[in-house]
């Protein structure tokens, strides 16, 4: 995608130094070859799609599209706390978690200030920290692991923020509760620890906590979740995040005054409520998730263990094994991975778990890849 240049003409408005510098966040691929099927596999949506509860209350409500939405998103936050044994009142919604970690760095976040983040974290943590106009920290990553003492080494005076995405997005890795419980206590308090856990759903293993108790406890975290994944709703936009009162009296002065719509508040309070939708989504990641990454390493490539709803397939750095050609390859069949070199993972490509036509597919056509490179 062609962006115009950074230079503005001369007397122009000219924007903070900070937002030319924002390399602007490009989406997975969704496009197929005329005339193939496509499955896109780039985005980590959920092959289940939606509840039919949600979609029946977001056909309802637009029945009154003319009537601006509940400035609180009261409905759906009530629905969350419901859900989780959450304090509806500690709880805000955006349009997307996405917005959410943006209104958390325009709130905490200034010139000289810095936000931390770790080295294959997810791209929209840097873009938020420049818009705000601070700097951007990276520490470095172990096994493509978030590094609790890496982290901790270089979190500074003007450290403000500390962005975790927990499971990590594009690598499927997590660390364990005990671990997040030590990079906190390693923290001053005047650092935000931001945990987002938009896979937290996902997740079957015994020592991940979402951070839920975390928050409960402190005045210096907050967890950001997200309905774009295992409840389906990525087009609606609906994001929540779980903090304590102060930060959450902060988000809500500076947050647009109706910045959710008012179908998408109903549907995200019906999916919400709806668990044996919920139990399906999360039982079919599940099967597959282990299924696919057993597949994709009888072929002979590496992949790094995932917790989420998507894996992180390694390609050798050789004439027509690569990460790109394998892209090219599947792409032409309609197989839409992400490539994920913005990420630092120029080897690589990200997987989503999708439904089961899809998942047997792209075994068979990296089956082909690996045996048509082999030949060479």
């Amino acid at each position: 995608m062609s962006h115009p240049s950074a230079v503005a003409p001369q007397g122009a408005p000219k924007p903070r130094p900070g937002a030319l510098a924002i390399d602007a966040y490009v989406p997975g691929a969704s496009n197929a070859p005329v005339g193939v099927k496509l499955h896109k596999l780039s985005s980590n949506e959920t092959p289940l799609g939606p509840s039919p509860k949600a979609i029946e209350a977001f056909r309802a409500a637009a029945d009154k599209l003319e009537i601006y939405p509940e400035g609180t998103s009261r409905a759906l936050r009530e629905a969350i706390a419901r859900a989780n044994g959450l304090d509806a009142d500690r709880i805000v919604c955006g349009a997307g978690s996405d917005e959410l970690l943006s209104l958390l760095a325009y709130a905490y976040l200034g010139e000289g200030d810095e936000g931390l983040f770790t080295e294959h974290g997810f791209l929209v943590y840097k873009i938020a920290i420049l818009a705000a106009g601070a700097t951007p920290v990276i520490a470095p990553e172990t096994a493509l692991t978030a590094d609790v003492d890496a982290i901790l080494a270089r979190v500074t005076d003007r450290t403000r923020v500390v962005f975790l995405a927990n499971p990590n997005n594009p690598t499927g890795t997590y660390l364990p509760f005990d671990e997040v419980k030590r990079l906190h206590a390693g923290l001053p308090k005047s650092t935000l620890l931001v945990l987002d856990a938009a896979y937290a759903e996902y997740v079957r293993a015994n020592d991940y906590a979402a951070g839920i108790e975390l928050v409960s406890g402190a005045e210096n975290v907050v967890m950001t979740r997200t309905f774009s994944k295992v409840f389906g709703l990525a087009s609606l936009r609906i994001g929540w995040l779980y903090g304590p009162a102060g930060v959450v009296d902060a988000l809500n002065r500076i947050r647009g005054p109706f910045n959710v719509a008012a179908p998408a508040i109903a549907a995200g309070a019906a999916a919400v409520a709806d668990r044996a939708h919920l139990d399906a989504a999360i039982a079919h990641n599940t099967r597959w998730l282990g299924e696919l990454t057993e597949g994709v390493r009888a072929l002979g490539l590496e992949v790094t263990p995932s917790v989420a709803n998507f894996i992180l397939i390694h390609f050798p750095q050789e004439q027509g094994r690569t990460a790109a050609d394998a892209d090219a390859f599947l792409t032409a069949r309609g197989l839409i991975l992400r490539a994920v070199k913005s990420y630092g993972l120029p080897h690589a490509l990200r997987l989503t778990i999708g439904s089961e036509e899809a998942n047997r597919a792209v075994l068979a056509a990296l089956a082909e890849f690996m045996a048509s490179a082999a030949r060479g």
